[in-house]
């Protein structure tokens, strides 16, 4: 079984500072970061009421959301290029 070395990357979500232990390098890790913090502060400039917990809610419902989109966006373009492989 091989052994994947796990990086440790330090990183600041909304003014908080976490770390984040796993496969990904540390770029990567820090442009994800960095996405998540920019959407979360764009969902709070539309509701500055939002406690933290619920703007973290928010920013994965919206985000999960804009997953699921673009899966089914990448679908329907496997299955045109299939059908047009077809003719």
């Amino acid at each position: 079984m091989s052994h994947v070395q796990k990086t440790r990357t330090t990183v600041e979500i909304y003014g908080r500072t976490y770390t984040i232990v796993g496969d990904a390098d540390k770029h990567h890790v820090r442009l994800v970061a960095s996405m998540v913090d920019d959407k979360m502060k764009e969902i709070y400039q539309a509701n500055k009421s939002l406690d933290t917990t619920r703007l973290a809610v928010l920013t994965a419902v919206n985000t999960m959301h804009d997953y699921l989109k673009l899966q089914a966006d990448y679908e329907e373009l496997l299955k045109k290029i299939e059908e047009k492989e077809e003719h």
